[in-house]
């Protein structure tokens, strides 16, 4: 088992149908990680990988952190809960309409142009597979964002709020993604 506490902050992305729901414009909710599936960067997390770093921030009461694409001068709102459960890590929050940079998050999450989420974190302990896969033990925690281009399948923004054009945004997007489909498997 490697111990890499020390290394440079690591980028996790996930995507990935009903991950991610927006809601009344700005409640965020959904699975930033996924356990035990492989991402597209060949590494798998395993169940309590979180669990001490939400232990330790915990304890000394610091808290995950909201950014915009990963740049920590672009905070954009603020995770009310983030845990394990049997899926994932789960995280809930809500984008802070005082900022510029949150509402425009919004409004690209109801137009379909950002659907992701990434953690940002420090790999604790990990071992390598024979497969050439990368297990994560334990991780240390650091933020959760939006972003363009998820790594994960399982971690997308697949609602944006409860206004009245979404339903049709929503509708709409679903039967390009249903004809995406279609004429891929033929």
């Amino acid at each position: 088992m490697i111990d890499e506490a020390s290394g440079p902050l690591e980028h996790k992305f996930c995507q990935g149908k009903s991950c991610l729901t927006v809601t009344n414009g700005t409640r965020i909710e959904g699975y930033a990680s996924v356990f035990e599936k492989t991402d597209q960067g060949g590494d798998v997390v395993a169940r309590g990988a979180y669990s001490r770093s939400l232990q330790d921030m915990a304890r000394t009461r610091r808290t995950v952190k909201m950014l915009w694409q990963h740049d920590p001068a672009q905070p954009i709102g603020v995770w009310d809960e983030v845990r394990e459960d049997e899926r994932g890590l789960y995280v809930s929050g809500r984008l802070l309409s005082e900022i510029a940079r949150a509402r425009e998050a919004a409004a690209l999450i109801e137009a379909g142009a950002i659907d992701g989420l990434s953690i940002g974190y420090r790999t604790r302990k990990s071992v390598r597979d024979g497969r050439g896969r990368r297990l994560l033990s334990e991780l240390d925690l650091w933020e959760v964002s939006l972003v363009t281009f998820p790594m994960h399948i399982d971690a997308r923004v697949d609602a944006m709020g409860d206004r009245p054009d979404t339903t049709t945004l929503h509708e709409l997007a679903a039967a390009i993604e249903d004809a995406r489909r279609m004429l891929a498997s033929h």
